[in-house]
């Protein structure tokens, strides 16, 4: 993997190797999931090395001595760590439907409507919905990624919808 990386981008970065800066930009590639990496020499580190997002990219921080060498070996690294961390606090559709059906399950056992669809979905004005006729019920897509709390809070909400519309006082109990 780490050749990979490198062997698409080598020039590049033997371009801006060969210039004094404390910045390396390696162009998106696949391998990083089409995000550019930048790898940042801080001065301030001196063993630690941290990867993070920022604005889309994957910025990298590596001590100021820390060889070349060695940072070619970190960088896959810390990228498979930030592509790895993203996926597990990403939920699809499908683990949000067995979700769903777990917590109903478990805190609406009476209940005899079940929902046919758990779906995220891009909403500005609301956390989620629910439609009692089809029975289906979409979470905005914005909570991806949220604390499970959150998500379980709003997925139960949503399953009392199935058998109650309003927010009146018999909803306010189960909730």
């Amino acid at each position: 993997m780490q050749e990979e990386i490198f062997e698409a981008n080598l020039p590049a970065v033997r371009a801006q190797a060969s210039k004094p800066s404390n910045e390396v930009r390696i162009p998106p590639t696949e391998i990083a999931g089409g995000a550019e990496v930048r790898v940042i020499k801080s001065s301030r580190r001196r063993r630690s090395i941290s990867a993070y997002r920022e604005h889309g990219a994957i910025v990298i921080q590596v001590p100021a001595r820390l060889s070349n060498s060695k940072i070619q070996e970190v960088i896959p690294e810390m990228v498979e760590k930030i592509l790895s961390r993203e996926a597990r606090e990403k939920m699809s559709d499908e683990a949000l439907f067995t979700r769903a059906i777990e917590l109903l399950n478990q805190y609406l056992p009476e209940f005899r409507a079940r929902p046919v669809s758990v779906v995220w979905r891009s909403m500005n004005e609301r956390w989620g919905s629910c439609t009692t006729l089809d029975r289906t019920i979409r979470i905005s897509d914005r909570l991806n990624g949220a604390p499970a709390y959150v998500v379980d809070y709003l997925l139960v909400h949503e399953l009392i919808h199935l058998e109650i519309p309003d927010h009146g006082g018999e909803f306010e109990k189960l909730l």
